[in-house]
Protein backbone atom coordinates (compact mmCIF):
# COMPACT_ATOMS: atom_id res chain seq x y z
CA UNK A 1 0.00 0.00 0.00
CA UNK A 2 2.98 2.24 0.12
CA UNK A 3 3.38 2.69 -4.13
CA UNK A 4 1.40 3.93 -6.69
CA UNK A 5 -1.63 6.24 -5.56
CA UNK A 6 -1.47 5.50 -1.99
CA UNK A 7 1.80 5.82 -1.30
CA UNK A 8 1.91 7.50 2.43
CA UNK A 9 4.06 10.40 3.81
CA UNK A 10 5.21 9.89 6.67
CA UNK A 11 4.64 11.59 9.94
CA UNK A 12 8.07 12.59 10.47
CA UNK A 13 8.69 13.80 6.47
CA UNK A 14 5.81 15.82 7.32
CA UNK A 15 7.04 17.85 9.52
CA UNK A 16 10.49 17.81 7.30
CA UNK A 17 8.62 19.55 5.32
CA UNK A 18 7.51 22.43 7.88
CA UNK A 19 10.96 23.47 8.06
CA UNK A 20 12.13 23.83 4.50
CA UNK A 21 13.23 27.75 4.31
CA UNK A 22 10.64 29.68 2.39
CA UNK A 23 7.94 27.06 2.74
CA UNK A 24 7.09 27.09 6.66
CA UNK A 25 4.44 29.13 8.38
CA UNK A 26 5.35 31.20 11.80
CA UNK A 27 4.22 29.48 14.67
CA UNK A 28 2.41 32.55 17.05
CA UNK A 29 -0.73 31.07 17.89
CA UNK A 30 -1.91 29.81 21.85
CA UNK A 31 -4.16 28.07 23.05
CA UNK A 32 -6.65 30.82 23.33
CA UNK A 33 -6.17 31.72 20.09
CA UNK A 34 -7.44 28.69 18.44
CA UNK A 35 -10.20 28.42 20.56
CA UNK A 36 -11.63 31.56 19.86
CA UNK A 37 -10.82 30.88 15.65
CA UNK A 38 -13.05 28.03 16.56
CA UNK A 39 -15.63 30.14 18.01
CA UNK A 40 -15.42 32.38 15.71
CA UNK A 41 -16.44 30.53 13.32
CA UNK A 42 -18.74 28.16 14.55
CA UNK A 43 -21.05 30.96 15.65
CA UNK A 44 -22.82 32.41 12.72
CA UNK A 45 -25.98 32.21 10.82
CA UNK A 46 -26.70 29.04 12.82
CA UNK A 47 -27.64 30.24 15.62
CA UNK A 48 -28.74 33.34 14.60
CA UNK A 49 -31.04 31.51 11.64
CA UNK A 50 -30.93 28.23 11.73
CA UNK A 51 -32.75 27.52 15.50
CA UNK A 52 -36.25 29.39 14.50
CA UNK A 53 -36.34 27.31 10.92
CA UNK A 54 -35.68 23.39 12.64
CA UNK A 55 -37.80 24.87 15.78
CA UNK A 56 -40.85 25.57 13.07
CA UNK A 57 -40.52 22.65 11.06
CA UNK A 58 -39.08 19.95 12.55
CA UNK A 59 -39.16 19.50 16.54
CA UNK A 60 -40.57 22.32 18.03
CA UNK A 61 -39.00 22.90 21.70
CA UNK A 62 -37.20 19.53 21.64
CA UNK A 63 -34.94 21.37 18.86
CA UNK A 64 -32.16 21.88 22.25
CA UNK A 65 -32.21 18.13 22.13
CA UNK A 66 -31.36 18.02 18.66
CA UNK A 67 -28.28 20.59 19.51
CA UNK A 68 -27.35 17.81 21.86
CA UNK A 69 -27.44 14.74 19.38
CA UNK A 70 -25.61 17.10 16.68
CA UNK A 71 -23.05 18.42 19.17
CA UNK A 72 -22.11 14.72 20.28
CA UNK A 73 -21.85 13.55 16.30
CA UNK A 74 -19.14 16.33 16.60
CA UNK A 75 -17.65 15.36 19.69
CA UNK A 76 -16.82 12.38 18.32
CA UNK A 77 -15.02 13.53 15.26
CA UNK A 78 -13.45 16.46 17.47
CA UNK A 79 -11.84 13.74 19.36
CA UNK A 80 -10.41 12.08 16.10
CA UNK A 81 -9.09 15.65 14.70
CA UNK A 82 -7.48 16.06 18.23
CA UNK A 83 -5.36 13.13 18.03
CA UNK A 84 -4.16 13.59 14.55
CA UNK A 85 -3.39 17.22 14.84
CA UNK A 86 -1.64 16.56 17.99
CA UNK A 87 0.62 13.74 16.27
CA UNK A 88 0.86 15.12 12.87
CA UNK A 89 1.27 19.55 13.55
CA UNK A 90 1.48 20.52 9.82
CA UNK A 91 -1.25 22.99 7.78
CA UNK A 92 -3.68 20.90 6.10
CA UNK A 93 -5.89 19.17 8.44
CA UNK A 94 -7.62 16.30 7.19
CA UNK A 95 -5.79 16.02 4.32
CA UNK A 96 -2.24 15.79 5.84
CA UNK A 97 -4.26 13.39 8.06
CA UNK A 98 -5.16 11.32 5.46
CA UNK A 99 -1.86 11.75 3.28
CA UNK A 100 0.15 10.15 6.33
CA UNK A 101 -2.44 7.21 7.13
CA UNK A 102 -4.56 6.59 4.27
CA UNK A 103 -2.30 7.39 1.49
CA UNK A 104 -1.68 10.01 -1.42
CA UNK A 105 -4.97 9.38 -3.28
CA UNK A 106 -7.38 9.44 -0.98
CA UNK A 107 -5.81 12.59 0.59
CA UNK A 108 -5.98 14.39 -2.58
CA UNK A 109 -9.76 13.33 -2.61
CA UNK A 110 -9.96 15.04 0.84
CA UNK A 111 -8.06 17.92 -0.14
CA UNK A 112 -9.91 18.74 -2.88
CA UNK A 113 -13.42 18.19 -1.30
CA UNK A 114 -12.07 20.86 1.54
CA UNK A 115 -10.93 23.45 -1.30
CA UNK A 116 -14.85 23.42 -2.35
CA UNK A 117 -16.33 23.10 0.83
CA UNK A 118 -14.34 26.12 2.52
CA UNK A 119 -14.77 28.07 -0.77
CA UNK A 120 -18.57 28.03 -1.04
CA UNK A 121 -18.48 28.09 2.86
CA UNK A 122 -16.86 31.33 2.91
CA UNK A 123 -18.91 33.27 -0.20
CA UNK A 124 -22.06 31.78 1.38
CA UNK A 125 -21.45 33.50 4.68
CA UNK A 126 -20.41 36.68 2.76
CA UNK A 127 -23.94 36.78 0.79
CA UNK A 128 -25.09 36.40 4.46
CA UNK A 129 -23.34 39.33 5.72
CA UNK A 130 -23.82 41.17 2.84
CA UNK A 131 -27.90 41.35 3.34
CA UNK A 132 -27.55 42.07 6.82
CA UNK A 133 -25.76 44.85 5.82
CA UNK A 134 -27.98 45.80 2.68
CA UNK A 135 -31.29 45.51 5.41
CA UNK A 136 -29.14 48.05 8.03
CA UNK A 137 -28.07 50.52 5.14
CA UNK A 138 -32.14 50.41 4.24
CA UNK A 139 -33.29 51.04 7.34
CA UNK A 140 -30.65 54.22 7.44
CA UNK A 141 -32.00 55.60 4.12
CA UNK A 142 -29.13 54.38 2.18
CA UNK A 143 -30.39 51.29 -0.55
CA UNK A 144 -27.91 49.77 -2.32
CA UNK A 145 -28.54 49.18 -6.35
CA UNK A 146 -30.10 46.59 -7.57
CA UNK A 147 -27.35 45.65 -9.82
CA UNK A 148 -25.14 45.37 -7.20
CA UNK A 149 -26.97 43.23 -4.72
CA UNK A 150 -26.64 40.24 -6.24
CA UNK A 151 -28.34 38.03 -8.25
CA UNK A 152 -32.19 37.33 -7.73
CA UNK A 153 -35.58 36.60 -8.83
CA UNK A 154 -33.76 35.83 -12.28
CA UNK A 155 -32.22 38.92 -12.74
CA UNK A 156 -28.60 39.63 -13.16
CA UNK A 157 -26.80 41.55 -10.50
CA UNK A 158 -23.50 41.43 -8.38
CA UNK A 159 -23.16 41.47 -5.01
CA UNK A 160 -20.57 44.12 -4.48
CA UNK A 161 -20.95 44.12 -0.91
CA UNK A 162 -19.93 40.33 -0.43
CA UNK A 163 -16.64 40.55 -2.46
CA UNK A 164 -15.38 43.78 -0.97
CA UNK A 165 -15.85 41.38 2.53
CA UNK A 166 -13.75 39.31 0.82
CA UNK A 167 -10.90 41.21 -0.65
CA UNK A 168 -10.58 42.97 2.66
CA UNK A 169 -10.00 39.86 4.32
CA UNK A 170 -8.26 38.33 1.94
CA UNK A 171 -5.63 41.40 3.25
CA UNK A 172 -6.04 41.17 6.63
CA UNK A 173 -4.74 36.86 6.04
CA UNK A 174 -1.45 38.18 4.15
CA UNK A 175 -0.51 41.03 6.65
CA UNK A 176 -0.45 37.61 9.40
CA UNK A 177 -2.08 34.97 11.36
CA UNK A 178 -1.70 36.69 14.49
CA UNK A 179 -3.85 39.66 13.21
CA UNK A 180 -5.97 38.21 11.86
CA UNK A 181 -6.20 36.43 15.33
CA UNK A 182 -6.14 39.55 17.12
CA UNK A 183 -9.42 40.87 15.03
CA UNK A 184 -11.11 37.81 14.97
CA UNK A 185 -10.96 37.88 19.02
CA UNK A 186 -12.58 41.57 18.86
CA UNK A 187 -15.14 39.93 16.26
CA UNK A 188 -15.57 37.30 18.94
CA UNK A 189 -15.95 39.03 21.49
CA UNK A 190 -18.62 41.38 20.06
CA UNK A 191 -20.69 38.09 19.04
CA UNK A 192 -20.47 36.23 21.93
CA UNK A 193 -21.83 39.23 23.91
CA UNK A 194 -24.77 39.18 21.89
CA UNK A 195 -25.14 35.73 21.93
CA UNK A 196 -25.41 35.95 25.89
CA UNK A 197 -27.45 38.94 25.79
CA UNK A 198 -30.16 37.21 24.07
CA UNK A 199 -29.54 34.24 26.68
CA UNK A 200 -30.14 36.39 29.13
CA UNK A 201 -32.97 39.46 28.29
CA UNK A 202 -34.37 36.77 26.75
CA UNK A 203 -35.04 34.68 29.98
CA UNK A 204 -37.50 37.24 31.19
CA UNK A 205 -39.76 36.38 28.54
CA UNK A 206 -39.79 32.64 28.45
CA UNK A 207 -43.30 30.81 29.26
CA UNK A 208 -43.59 27.69 30.22
CA UNK A 209 -47.18 27.43 28.30
CA UNK A 210 -44.77 27.54 25.22
CA UNK A 211 -42.42 24.29 26.07
CA UNK A 212 -45.86 22.23 26.15
CA UNK A 213 -45.80 19.88 24.47
CA UNK A 214 -41.67 19.51 24.29
CA UNK A 215 -41.58 16.68 21.60
CA UNK A 216 -44.86 17.72 19.67
CA UNK A 217 -46.73 14.57 18.25
CA UNK A 218 -44.92 13.08 15.26
CA UNK A 219 -46.16 13.35 11.55
CA UNK A 220 -44.52 11.63 8.32
CA UNK A 221 -43.38 14.62 5.69
CA UNK A 222 -42.98 14.34 1.62
CA UNK A 223 -39.62 14.14 1.83
CA UNK A 224 -39.43 16.02 -1.40
CA UNK A 225 -39.06 13.81 -4.65
CA UNK A 226 -36.59 12.86 -7.30
CA UNK A 227 -33.45 14.35 -6.96
CA UNK A 228 -34.72 16.53 -4.65
CA UNK A 229 -35.25 13.75 -2.14
CA UNK A 230 -32.86 12.17 0.74
CA UNK A 231 -31.21 10.32 -1.01
CA UNK A 232 -31.76 7.50 2.01
CA UNK A 233 -35.11 7.48 0.79
CA UNK A 234 -34.47 6.95 -3.06
CA UNK A 235 -32.50 3.90 -1.61
CA UNK A 236 -34.52 2.92 1.46
CA UNK A 237 -37.71 4.31 1.04
CA UNK A 238 -37.20 5.60 4.56
CA UNK A 239 -38.77 9.09 4.38
CA UNK A 240 -37.50 11.56 7.58
CA UNK A 241 -40.08 12.86 10.20
CA UNK A 242 -41.15 15.77 11.22
CA UNK A 243 -41.49 16.47 15.13
CA UNK A 244 -42.15 13.41 17.84
CA UNK A 245 -38.32 11.22 18.79
CA UNK A 246 -37.45 10.85 15.20
CA UNK A 247 -38.09 14.35 14.18
CA UNK A 248 -35.18 15.33 16.67
CA UNK A 249 -32.74 13.31 14.77
CA UNK A 250 -34.32 14.63 11.45
CA UNK A 251 -33.31 17.83 13.08
CA UNK A 252 -29.92 17.05 14.22
CA UNK A 253 -28.97 16.28 10.77
CA UNK A 254 -30.01 20.36 9.96
CA UNK A 255 -28.44 21.85 13.02
CA UNK A 256 -25.39 19.61 12.64
CA UNK A 257 -24.16 22.27 9.71
CA UNK A 258 -24.54 25.23 12.63
CA UNK A 259 -21.47 23.14 13.87
CA UNK A 260 -19.63 23.45 10.85
CA UNK A 261 -16.45 25.26 11.35
CA UNK A 262 -14.18 23.53 14.35
CA UNK A 263 -12.06 21.38 12.67
CA UNK A 264 -10.62 24.35 10.74
CA UNK A 265 -9.19 25.05 14.12
CA UNK A 266 -6.86 22.01 13.20
CA UNK A 267 -5.40 23.83 10.04
CA UNK A 268 -3.35 25.97 11.74
CA UNK A 269 -1.55 23.77 13.87
CA UNK A 270 1.43 24.52 12.08
CA UNK A 271 0.96 27.82 13.29
CA UNK A 272 1.00 27.04 16.86
CA UNK A 273 3.41 27.49 19.24
CA UNK A 274 2.68 23.91 21.41
CA UNK A 275 0.12 22.13 19.25
CA UNK A 276 0.35 18.71 20.85
CA UNK A 277 -1.46 20.80 23.75
CA UNK A 278 -3.12 23.44 22.29
CA UNK A 279 -4.74 22.20 19.41
CA UNK A 280 -6.79 19.64 21.13
CA UNK A 281 -7.91 22.49 23.66
CA UNK A 282 -8.81 24.71 20.78
CA UNK A 283 -10.74 22.13 19.08
CA UNK A 284 -12.64 20.51 22.20
CA UNK A 285 -12.80 24.06 23.52
CA UNK A 286 -14.55 25.97 21.35
CA UNK A 287 -16.91 22.98 20.36
CA UNK A 288 -18.09 22.40 24.11
CA UNK A 289 -18.56 26.61 24.63
CA UNK A 290 -21.04 26.59 21.39
CA UNK A 291 -22.66 23.89 22.09
CA UNK A 292 -23.71 24.92 25.29
CA UNK A 293 -24.69 28.28 23.70
CA UNK A 294 -26.71 26.72 21.19
CA UNK A 295 -29.07 24.76 23.47
CA UNK A 296 -29.06 27.65 25.80
CA UNK A 297 -30.48 29.72 22.64
CA UNK A 298 -32.85 27.64 21.47
CA UNK A 299 -34.32 27.24 24.48
CA UNK A 300 -34.61 30.98 25.17
CA UNK A 301 -36.01 31.33 21.76
CA UNK A 302 -38.86 28.42 21.93
CA UNK A 303 -39.89 29.94 25.71
CA UNK A 304 -40.27 33.42 24.30
CA UNK A 305 -42.41 32.79 21.08
CA UNK A 306 -44.48 29.51 20.48
CA UNK A 307 -42.71 27.13 17.71
CA UNK A 308 -45.02 27.42 15.54
CA UNK A 309 -44.87 31.21 14.98
CA UNK A 310 -41.26 31.75 14.88
CA UNK A 311 -39.68 33.18 12.21
CA UNK A 312 -37.31 31.50 9.33
CA UNK A 313 -35.18 34.41 8.21
CA UNK A 314 -34.95 36.29 11.51
CA UNK A 315 -35.87 34.08 14.81
CA UNK A 316 -34.26 35.95 17.03
CA UNK A 317 -34.78 38.84 16.22
CA UNK A 318 -38.64 38.34 15.66
CA UNK A 319 -38.66 36.70 19.16
CA UNK A 320 -37.59 40.04 20.59
CA UNK A 321 -40.42 41.54 18.47
CA UNK A 322 -43.02 39.92 19.25
CA UNK A 323 -42.37 40.44 22.85
CA UNK A 324 -42.57 44.13 21.93
CA UNK A 325 -38.66 44.84 21.98
CA UNK A 326 -37.49 46.14 18.65
CA UNK A 327 -34.41 47.21 20.68
CA UNK A 328 -33.22 44.28 21.20
CA UNK A 329 -34.11 42.89 18.17
CA UNK A 330 -31.84 45.76 16.66
CA UNK A 331 -28.73 44.72 18.93
CA UNK A 332 -28.88 40.70 17.30
CA UNK A 333 -29.34 42.24 14.13
CA UNK A 334 -25.85 43.81 14.55
CA UNK A 335 -24.71 41.35 16.20
CA UNK A 336 -25.23 38.25 13.60
CA UNK A 337 -23.75 41.43 10.93
CA UNK A 338 -20.43 41.37 13.03
CA UNK A 339 -19.98 37.89 13.78
CA UNK A 340 -20.50 36.87 10.18
CA UNK A 341 -16.84 38.56 9.55
CA UNK A 342 -15.19 36.54 11.81
CA UNK A 343 -16.50 33.23 10.02
CA UNK A 344 -15.98 34.58 6.81
CA UNK A 345 -11.82 35.14 7.55
CA UNK A 346 -11.52 31.77 9.06
CA UNK A 347 -12.92 30.11 6.69
CA UNK A 348 -10.82 31.63 4.00
CA UNK A 349 -7.54 30.92 6.54
CA UNK A 350 -9.04 27.46 6.14
CA UNK A 351 -8.97 27.32 3.11
CA UNK A 352 -5.68 28.68 2.02
CA UNK A 353 -3.79 25.84 4.63
CA UNK A 354 -5.50 23.47 2.55
CA UNK A 355 -4.42 24.57 -0.71
CA UNK A 356 -0.70 25.66 0.80
CA UNK A 357 -0.10 22.20 1.93
CA UNK A 358 -1.37 20.10 -1.27
CA UNK A 359 1.15 22.80 -3.40
CA UNK A 360 4.44 22.14 -0.79
CA UNK A 361 3.45 18.18 -1.74
CA UNK A 362 3.61 18.79 -5.30
CA UNK A 363 0.09 17.91 -5.89
CA UNK A 364 -0.79 21.53 -7.06
CA UNK A 365 1.94 24.36 -8.57
CA UNK A 366 4.85 24.85 -6.13
CA UNK A 367 4.64 28.79 -6.72
CA UNK A 368 1.83 28.46 -4.31
CA UNK A 369 3.61 27.02 -1.35
CA UNK A 370 5.71 29.78 -0.85
CA UNK A 371 5.26 32.44 1.92
CA UNK A 372 5.76 36.18 2.20
CA UNK A 373 9.40 37.18 3.45
CA UNK A 374 8.05 39.77 5.79
CA UNK A 375 4.54 38.22 6.90
CA UNK A 376 5.16 34.59 6.92
CA UNK A 377 1.88 33.61 4.97
CA UNK A 378 1.06 31.85 2.13
CA UNK A 379 0.07 35.20 0.58
CA UNK A 380 0.33 34.13 -3.36
CA UNK A 381 -2.60 31.56 -2.68
CA UNK A 382 -4.10 33.51 0.13
CA UNK A 383 -4.90 36.11 -2.86
CA UNK A 384 -5.47 33.57 -5.88
CA UNK A 385 -8.17 32.42 -3.55
CA UNK A 386 -9.65 35.34 -1.98
CA UNK A 387 -10.22 36.38 -5.60
CA UNK A 388 -12.20 33.28 -6.68
CA UNK A 389 -14.37 33.61 -3.87
CA UNK A 390 -15.14 37.25 -3.88
CA UNK A 391 -16.12 36.76 -7.44
CA UNK A 392 -17.98 33.41 -6.91
CA UNK A 393 -19.74 35.54 -3.95
CA UNK A 394 -20.74 38.14 -6.02
CA UNK A 395 -22.67 35.81 -8.11
CA UNK A 396 -24.20 32.95 -6.05
CA UNK A 397 -27.25 32.48 -4.65
CA UNK A 398 -27.16 30.49 -1.29
CA UNK A 399 -29.51 27.94 -1.44
CA UNK A 400 -28.05 26.20 -3.91
CA UNK A 401 -25.01 25.85 -2.80
CA UNK A 402 -24.95 26.14 1.16
CA UNK A 403 -25.47 21.50 1.35
CA UNK A 404 -22.62 21.47 -1.02
CA UNK A 405 -20.87 22.77 2.18
CA UNK A 406 -22.45 20.45 4.75
CA UNK A 407 -21.87 17.04 2.36
CA UNK A 408 -17.95 18.27 2.22
CA UNK A 409 -17.35 18.75 5.76
CA UNK A 410 -19.54 15.02 6.96
CA UNK A 411 -16.92 13.23 4.22
CA UNK A 412 -14.05 15.01 5.85
CA UNK A 413 -15.39 13.82 9.24
CA UNK A 414 -15.47 10.20 7.52
CA UNK A 415 -11.49 10.39 6.10
CA UNK A 416 -10.22 11.78 9.51
CA UNK A 417 -11.75 8.53 11.92
CA UNK A 418 -10.89 5.98 9.25
CA UNK A 419 -6.76 7.77 9.66
CA UNK A 420 -7.27 7.44 13.45
CA UNK A 421 -7.77 3.84 13.21
CA UNK A 422 -5.12 3.21 10.38
CA UNK A 423 -2.48 5.12 12.00
CA UNK A 424 -2.95 3.55 15.31
CA UNK A 425 -2.48 -0.03 13.33
CA UNK A 426 0.27 0.97 11.22
CA UNK A 427 2.29 3.41 13.62
CA UNK A 428 2.03 2.09 17.27
CA UNK A 429 5.06 3.85 17.83
CA UNK A 430 3.94 7.39 17.51
CA UNK A 431 3.95 9.75 20.24
CA UNK A 432 0.60 10.91 20.60
CA UNK A 433 0.09 13.63 23.10
CA UNK A 434 -3.67 13.59 22.86
CA UNK A 435 -5.16 10.09 22.27
CA UNK A 436 -8.73 9.42 20.52
CA UNK A 437 -10.15 7.56 23.58
CA UNK A 438 -12.30 4.05 23.16
CA UNK A 439 -10.58 3.48 20.30
CA UNK A 440 -11.69 1.74 17.60
CA UNK A 441 -15.69 2.68 18.78
CA UNK A 442 -15.19 6.46 18.74
CA UNK A 443 -14.09 6.54 15.11
CA UNK A 444 -16.56 3.88 14.40
CA UNK A 445 -19.24 5.97 15.65
CA UNK A 446 -17.88 8.75 14.03
CA UNK A 447 -18.13 7.61 10.90
CA UNK A 448 -21.60 5.79 11.09
CA UNK A 449 -23.08 9.32 12.32
CA UNK A 450 -21.77 11.41 9.53
CA UNK A 451 -22.06 8.98 7.13
CA UNK A 452 -26.45 8.57 8.18
CA UNK A 453 -26.36 12.71 8.14
CA UNK A 454 -24.78 12.34 4.90
CA UNK A 455 -27.81 10.11 3.25
CA UNK A 456 -29.92 12.50 4.44
CA UNK A 457 -29.08 15.01 2.09
CA UNK A 458 -30.61 15.64 -1.13
CA UNK A 459 -29.86 13.21 -4.24
CA UNK A 460 -29.01 16.40 -5.98
CA UNK A 461 -26.47 17.61 -3.39
CA UNK A 462 -24.61 14.03 -4.13
CA UNK A 463 -25.12 14.38 -7.89
CA UNK A 464 -22.96 18.08 -7.44
CA UNK A 465 -20.56 16.74 -5.10
CA UNK A 466 -19.92 13.68 -7.57
CA UNK A 467 -19.01 15.89 -10.40
CA UNK A 468 -16.94 18.25 -8.18
CA UNK A 469 -14.70 14.97 -7.54
CA UNK A 470 -14.56 14.02 -10.82
CA UNK A 471 -12.84 17.31 -11.75
CA UNK A 472 -10.87 16.64 -8.99
CA UNK A 473 -9.62 13.22 -10.26
CA UNK A 474 -9.03 14.59 -13.67
CA UNK A 475 -6.90 17.34 -12.23
CA UNK A 476 -5.19 14.39 -10.25
CA UNK A 477 -4.43 12.63 -13.18
CA UNK A 478 -3.02 15.34 -15.34
CA UNK A 479 -0.77 16.98 -12.99
CA UNK A 480 -0.60 15.76 -9.33
CA UNK A 481 0.28 12.36 -9.13
CA UNK A 482 3.10 13.35 -12.04
CA UNK A 483 4.26 16.29 -9.94
CA UNK A 484 4.43 14.68 -6.69
CA UNK A 485 7.47 15.16 -3.97
CA UNK A 486 6.60 11.51 -3.08
CA UNK A 487 7.92 9.85 -6.33
CA UNK A 488 11.05 11.12 -6.49
CA UNK A 489 11.88 10.89 -2.60
CA UNK A 490 10.53 6.93 -2.95
CA UNK A 491 12.42 6.43 -6.12
CA UNK A 492 15.56 8.07 -4.00
CA UNK A 493 15.03 5.18 -1.47
CA UNK A 494 14.66 2.60 -3.25
CA UNK A 495 17.83 3.30 -4.96
CA UNK A 496 19.72 3.49 -1.59
CA UNK A 497 18.13 0.03 -1.08
CA UNK A 498 20.75 -3.85 -1.70
CA UNK A 499 19.06 -5.54 -4.61
CA UNK A 500 17.01 -8.69 -3.00
CA UNK A 501 16.33 -6.67 -0.32
CA UNK A 502 12.51 -6.84 0.30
Amino acid sequence: MNSGIFRTKSVEQCIKDTEEPGRGLHKTLSALDLTVFGIGVIIGTGIFVLTGKVARENAGPSTALAFVVAGVVCALAALCYAEFASTVPVAGSAYTFAYASLGEFPAWVIGWDLVLELALACAVVAVGWSGYLRSLMDSAGIPMPGLLSGASGGHFGFDVLAAALVLLLTGVLIAGVKLSSRVTGVIVAVKVAVVLLVIAVGTFFVRSANYRPFVPPARETGGGSGLGAPLIRLLSGYAPAAFGVMGVFTAAAVVFFAFIGFDIVATAAEETRNPQRDVPRGIIGSLAVCTVLYVAVSLVVTGMQKYTRLSVDAPLADAFKAVHHPFWAGVISFGAAVGLTSVCLILLLGQTRVFFAMSRDGLLPPAFSRVHPRFGTPYRTTVLLGLVVAVVAGFTTIDVLAELVNIGTLFAFVVVALGVLVLRRRRPDLPRAFRTPLVPLVPVLSVLASLWLMLNLTAETWLRFAVWMAVGLLVYAVYGRSHSRMRPLRAARQAKEPRGSA
